[in-house]
């Protein structure tokens, strides 16, 4: 006989239980998704638990430093032009010439 849909849950639950299982939710932007499933696509992986599960055990067997790379954020690099360094410069100095007596270094 079937087992009824109470009984079918009673031993989900017993399993998650003996398992330690914990239920993860997470939510994440357009750009993160996109992503998500672009890899998923990539790799023929249509379960987004799976393509998660997959990621933790393949980034934890790199070990410390090579799975460092993988969760590092990427970051954006400040690059201040030469334009923005000489105008800075130069409304610094300004003010230097507005109020001396606090500058390390004479103002031209």
């Amino acid at each position: 006989m079937a087992k009824s849909g109470k009984e079918r849950s009673a031993k989900a639950a017993e399993k998650r239980i003996q398992y330690d299982e914990k239920e993860l939710r997470h939510r994440v932007r357009l750009g993160t998704r996109q992503k998500l499933d672009e890899l998923m696509a990539w790799n023929g992986v249509t379960e987004i638990n799976e393509a998660v599960q997959n990621l933790i055990l393949n980034a934890h067997a790199l070990g410390p430093t090579l799975s460092y790379q993988v969760m590092e954020s990427p970051r954006h690099k400040v690059q201040i032009s030469e334009n923005v360094a000489r105008m800075f410069r130069d409304e610094s100095l300004r003010e230097l010439r507005k109020d001396p007596g606090d500058e390390s270094f004479a103002p031209v």
